[in-house]
């Protein structure tokens, strides 16, 4: 506070008395500071800014650039601890279930740790190790969040553009999805069922008779990290090769399935044989509806015909603007956008820039855009990093041009649009045999005079509370006011000398009341803004 009021070089408190990392701390911005916050708070919350920062419709630029700097690293938990959890989850002592099993772990994280086996047959595996205990931790931080939710919700200006609680419920779902290691098995087989015909990419079998809920087994993939440039061009791999085939991975995944693996950081990501890539780590997935792939593709042609009147349409088909929105403001910044990129070429256009150029514009308008989209933006974003790193001539664009035009051609193929047109003249057919009876019903009650419309107001509740605050102000600002002229009345009837008689001190607890109601009333004003 005394940072932010500008305080600091009016403090009379002798410097020496503050310690050296407090001085230090102080050139710290309040983005900063929060980052080291969350940290400290621990795996929930380092989850939640690492979900926050794909969302720049509601996180201010300067914070977005912090959070995606949150890491989930953390020193491994006890082996002794993790052996009882694996144990008590297969049912069986590790010695019958693996013929080896690698006590130190390949990777640490704040929910789970990573082994390394062999079991009987032969065959390597890895194990995925939920960390002993983190449930309740996870739950009671989940409750936490709620609560601040809600409180943010009633009190913060944030509250009146956002649903905050629904946020919170959103990631608390996504949480506890991603601690599921069952979903996170079905995942793996359902990418592998999706990317069955094409051989530039190798999924991991499961193997589900050594997998539970905290317990994940699959095959041990064999390679080099996607982006160790030296060991990939040691052993003669072709990297245009390997980025078009991450390019395909990806692609085919969005347009093609609308199914995607959200977490592409390059540790997921291995080169193998003939540039195949063996992907891992599937407890983080993007989900995206034929409706949501047409409408990106229409944002798509908009924006390459410049035509910034279309794309706000777009925006408000899809619920992305709230009401009272400033349409000339909104187009004139996209405008500015698009004018920005006319003359470069499609393969100089960088998704990480753009994105970086799109959210100050989200943020100042309060876009709403759906959570899936900015997490396929920050998905492409990550892999686009990794492509130019293998190749920096590489042009993703053209890369995904076979796969849009056959999914625009897909649009007009009767097996798309026939099941829809079926579901609407189903509709309209129930509707107008119903449309008789139930208009009929209707003039029967406004006849009798008991037809009742009911309608709900959508944030009157916080209208009214706000109403409530006002009164109470005015009727606590009357009260200090009549305070005020009669303790001026009484005060030349005062007589100080002791002891004080009963008007004295009558007149000295009115004197006391009114100052304690105004100091109410001020710190209510103020925190009111």
């Amino acid at each position: 506070m005394v940072e932010v009021l500008g305080l600091r070089s009016y403090l009379s408190l002798p410097r020496h008395l503050l310690q050296r990392e407090a001085l230090e701390e102080r050139s710290l911005s309040a983005a900063e500071r929060m980052l080291l916050a969350i940290q400290e708070l621990g795996p929930t919350f380092i989850k939640f800014g690492q979900i926050l920062s794909t969302r720049p419709d509601f996180i201010p630029p300067d914070y977005l650039a912090q959070l995606v700097r949150l890491q989930d690293k953390v020193p491994p938990a006890p082996w002794e601890l993790i052996e009882e959890e694996i144990e008590g989850e297969l049912g069986a002592p590790l010695g019958k279930l693996f013929s080896s099993f690698e006590t130190e772990p390949i990777a640490a994280a704040s929910l789970g740790q990573v082994y390394s086996a062999t079991l009987p047959s032969g065959e390597e595996v890895v194990i995925k190790a939920r960390r002993p205990g983190i449930e309740e931790v996870i739950e009671v931080d989940l409750e936490i969040l709620h609560d601040l939710a809600r409180l943010a919700q009633e009190h913060a200006p944030q509250g009146e553009m956002y649903e905050l609680p629904e946020i919170a419920e959103e990631f608390a779902f996504t949480l506890r999805n991603e601690m599921d290691y069952l979903r996170e098995g079905r995942n793996a087989d359902r990418f592998r069922q999706n990317l069955a015909g094409e051989p530039y990419v190798y999924i991991p079998k499961i193997y589900w008779d050594h997998t539970t809920s905290k317990v994940l087994t699959l095959e041990r993939i064999r390679g080099i990290k996607i982006d160790d440039i030296k060991a990939l061009d040691a052993a003669g791999i072709d990297r245009h090769q390997v980025a078009l085939n991450r390019a395909h991975i990806i692609i085919k995944e969005v347009m093609e399935e609308g199914f995607f693996h959200a977490d592409p950081h390059p540790g997921n990501f291995f080169v193998m044989e003939d540039e195949v890539i063996g992907v891992m780590d599937f407890g983080m997935v993007g989900h995206l509806l034929g409706r949501d792939r047409r409408d990106l593709i229409r944002l798509y042609v908009a924006s390459t015909r410049l035509d910034s009147e279309r794309i706000v349409d777009y925006l408000i088909r899809i619920g992305a603007v709230g009401h009272g929105f400033d349409r000339r403001e909104l187009e004139r910044d996209i405008r500015q956008l698009l004018i920005k990129y006319r003359s470069l070429p499609l393969k100089d256009i960088h998704i990480q820039e753009v994105m970086e150029e799109v959210s100050p514009v989200v943020f100042r308008h309060h876009l709403r855009l759906p959570s899936q989209l900015w997490l396929l933006g920050k998905t492409l974003s990550m892999i686009e990093g990794i492509i130019r790193k293998l190749d920096p001539d590489f042009d993703v664009l053209a890369a995904s041009k076979p796969y849009a035009q056959r999914f625009a051609r897909q649009r007009w193929m009767p097996e798309s649009w026939g099941p829809s047109l079926l579901r609407s003249a189903t509709d309209w057919a129930e509707l107008m045999a119903l449309f008789p009876r139930q208009a009929s019903h209707i003039l029967d009650r406004m006849e009798r005079g008991d037809f009742e419309m009911y309608m709900s107001l959508r944030g009157m509740e916080r209208v009214v509370t706000k109403l409530d605050r006002i009164a109470n102000r005015l009727a606590i600002s009357i009260l200090v006011a009549a305070f005020i002229v009669s303790l001026a009345l009484l005060m030349p009837i005062l007589n100080l000398a002791w002891p004080f008689g009963l008007m004295a001190w009558l007149i000295i607890a009115g004197f006391v009341a009114a100052s304690l109601l105004g100091l109410w009333l001020l710190v209510s004003i103020w925190r009111a803004g």
